[in-house]
């Protein structure tokens, strides 16, 4: 239980004849719940490709749940980057859970039988705890944008995870459903004791629930408690230029320099919100 959940040394990432980024170190702790911020372009998802297995290192090392990438893929529970889905999919919510238990059989699964009866109350217990039983029963297409993402969450978590890799999950969600589902996360994180990696453009809906950030930027990163990393020090050391970080009344963390404000899509400005 002491030992990281994932852990990388010296690794860096090549991307055809790019160094994406390299001398990472970083330890996640199991149990908590980290996101990984930067700017467009940096590599985040590109670390987390590589916490699963898809990329290789091109050189250091990395441990995902004591094991070498890809090797404990059926311990976790994965979100890639998605657009909603059609208003017209009539595939039901409880259908999309249940392909995360089943979905890479072939054929259909058995109705019968205490396997289909496993299954079924798995698929309805965690639809339950993300709280999607209202809608679950519904076509796909005709839910929200987050209780979409809610349903998928729930098939990310069908199999019981120990590590649950979400890849933007809240983009294109307004804020207050930016802010349930954060709160979300949070709980399955402490109540069922699943470590959470979440790849964000925008810390601020998440960051009174964050136990660490990863920083990624200038092809390098930092990794601690977010009011350690996210500072004007260290973002100017990874951007090698001036970089202020300020804190507002409410709470919000604003980025003030050269070049644009880190982690920003390209139609915001700087000094805005750190995103």
């Amino acid at each position: 239980m002491n030992e990281p959940a994932v852990r990388f040394r010296d690794a860096a990432v090549r991307v055809g004849d790019r160094l994406l980024w390299h001398d990472v170190d970083l330890e996640i702790p199991t149990g908590q719940f980290v996101a990984i911020l930067g700017p467009n372009g940096v590599g985040k998802s590109t670390l987390v490709k590589t916490a699963l297995g898809l990329i290789p290192l091109a050189a250091g090392e990395a441990w995902v749940l004591g094991e070498a990438p890809g090797n404990a893929s059926r311990e976790i529970g994965y979100l890639p980057q998605r657009r909603s889905f059609d208003p017209s999919a009539r595939i039901r919510g409880i259908d999309v859970v249940r392909l995360g238990l089943d979905g890479d059989r072939w054929g259909f699964p058995l109705p019968w039988g205490a396997h289909a009866r496993s299954a079924r109350e798995r698929v309805e217990q965690v639809i339950d705890l993300v709280g999607a039983t209202e809608y679950a029963t519904r076509p796909v297409g005709h839910a929200s944008g987050g209780e979409q993402q809610r349903l998928l969450i729930a098939q990310a978590l069908v199999r019981r995870p120990r590590l649950l890799i979400l890849d933007e999950p809240l983009d294109s969600l307004d804020l207050p459903n930016q802010s349930s589902i954060a709160a979300l996360i949070k709980r399955i994180c402490t109540e069922r004791g699943v470590t959470v990696l979440m790849v964000a453009h925008d810390v601020n809906p998440i960051l009174a629930y964050l136990d660490q950030v990863v920083y990624l930027a200038g092809g390098g990163a930092v990794c601690g408690n977010p009011s350690e990393v996210i500072t004007s020090g260290n973002l100017s050391r990874l951007y090698q230029t001036p970089i202020e970080v300020l804190r507002t009344s409410d709470g919000q963390l604003v980025v003030v320099g050269q070049p644009e404000a880190p982690a920003h899509h390209a139609d915001r400005h700087t000094g805005q919100p750190l995103r």
